[in-house]
């Protein structure tokens, strides 16, 4: 999928998708600071080599997105993203990473988000539940569990928090949540994700809830979003152009139930559009 021919849709549907909260700010100067928040789903396991001079274990791809539109509007990139981070990461240290909000100064005239998946063990569940299915499950497979109300209100208190301190600290800064990539067909069983009907249904359910709860922060903060759940919805596993991977992924293509190089290039794309 070349970028001409992705260019035309991904325009036309970043104008739908834009918020509505906020007039549109003028476009971002050459050279503009970025800082990219997230977790893995931003930081780009697998796409790519990792960025040098990173943490080996957060992953930050070159390919990824905050890289790919950084050079696409000329931006001056700080990628604090890491996977497997969660709101808390954002906020605070992460054994020997630093807080990622340490990344946003003064100087920020953009920050992209994403974040909130993994408080609420959404790949790990999808993870569990392809475990469950396995004749012999790999030894690193984790038991599937249910997410309580606590867990989702804790979740939302920690994104409108992140919000907040990011504004704080550089209040001239466009704040973008970029809510998650489609992993999940829309209905029916995928060959590339084989969970029961019952695990396919519940992480259906927590992929909108996310999405939901992404906009509602968005919308009440007064930041935006850019949503890339939206946009991705017919690009699943099992589509006939994947944005994501299933249970398996191409070397150097990201990593499994993530997004791939071509979702990358969709994110970053969409997000040039929708920025300006």
């Amino acid at each position: 999928m070349g970028e001409v021919s992705m260019r035309p849709a991904l325009f036309a549907l970043a104008a739908l998708l834009a918020s509505p909260v906020l007039a549109k700010p003028a476009p971002l100067p050459e050279g503009a600071r970025y800082v990219a928040l997230g977790s893995s789903f931003a930081a780009g396991p697998g796409v790519g080599p990792n960025t040098p001079d990173t943490p080996q274990r957060c992953g930050r791809g070159t390919l990824n997105y905050p890289n790919l539109l950084a050079a696409k509007l000329k931006l001056t990139l700080t990628d604090a993203t890491c996977s497997g981070a969660t709101t808390k990461h954002v906020l605070g240290a992460w054994d020997e990473v630093p807080a990622q909000i340490e990344s946003v100064t003064a100087d920020a005239r953009l920050v992209t988000i994403t974040i909130g998946g993994n408080d609420v063990n959404f790949v790990g569940n999808i993870f569990a539940a392809a475990c469950e299915k396995m004749a012999t499950p790999d030894q690193r497979c984790q038991k599937w569990r249910a997410i309580t109300e606590a867990e989702w209100k804790g979740d939302e208190e920690r994104m409108r928090k992140i919000v907040r301190e990011v504004r704080q600290r550089a209040p001239d800064a466009r704040i973008v949540f970029v809510d998650y990539i489609t992993v999940l067909p829309p209905k029916g069983a995928c060959a590339a994700v084989p969970i029961s009907d019952e695990r396919m249904a519940y992480s259906r359910g927590v992929a909108k809830r996310l999405a939901k709860l992404t906009a509602k922060v968005a919308r009440t903060e007064k930041a935006e979003v850019f949503r890339f759940s939206a946009l991705s919805k017919t690009h699943a596993p099992c589509s006939a152009e994947p944005w994501s991977n299933g249970m398996s992924a191409p070397q150097g293509d990201g990593i499994p139930i993530h997004p791939n190089r071509a979702g990358h290039e969709a994110a970053a794309e969409g997000l040039a559009a929708f920025l300006n």
